[in-house]
């Protein structure tokens, strides 16, 4: 009898191991395939300035505080904590700015094929036009930035707000797909004047 008790102690201790053994190896898979999807980056660099030509002229430089490139099936550039990019024209003059709080890049094998700005997106030409909305995509290929998402404009005669927008990369000539609303920036002063008041 005392055999038979001890064997069965040791047959529901062995038990309870396996078990616990099943349930940590499902756990380390789950993890293992999170840690699959999330892949780190193959290389991480901080206070970047990236330049790119075309026709051995600069027309655009990049500035990041921190950029992870991610190989795979379609490698990409990642800028989580924010970019600052400048467009130029052929003579090297400024005529655009774009910021924003994060931003992907898409590479080919020609180099950036397409990149989006997310949170915060700023654009401002050389006249002084500002664009503000939260996801833009620019295409360097067609040398267009767009979207299907809120827009605000705002220049010194008036403010337009939309839904969606096509432009040239240098945001000199722009289409609102939707207007929604516009108005015009002297009588918005006034209406802010008033509500002082």
């Amino acid at each position: 009898m005392k055999n038979f008790r001890t064997s069965y102690i040791i047959l529901s201790v062995l038990a309870a191991l396996l078990t616990a053994c099943e349930n940590d190896i499902a756990v380390v898979n789950s993890v293992a395939a999170v840690a699959k999807e999330k892949a780190a980056p193959s290389e991480s660099s901080k206070n970047v300035e990236l330049y790119y030509s075309d026709s051995a002229v600069i027309r655009t430089k990049l500035i990041t505080p921190l950029i992870n490139h991610f190989l795979g099936e379609k490698p990409y550039y990642e800028m989580p904590q924010g970019m600052d990019a400048i467009f130029y024209d052929r003579n090297r003059k400024v005529q655009t700015k774009l910021t924003a709080n994060y931003g992907i890049g898409y590479d080919n094998e020609n180099g950036m094929e397409h990149m989006e700005a997310k949170g915060n997106v700023i654009v401002v030409n050389e006249k002084g036009d500002r664009l503000n909305t939260e996801h833009l995509i620019w295409n360097a290929v067609t040398k267009k930035i767009y979207n299907d998402e809120f827009v605000k404009i705002t220049t010194k005669d008036e403010v337009i707000w939309g839904d969606g927008i096509d432009a040239d990369q240098d945001f000199s000539k722009y289409e609102i797909k939707h207007v929604k609303g516009t108005v015009d920036v002297k009588d918005a002063a006034k209406a802010d004047e008033k509500k002082d008041k």
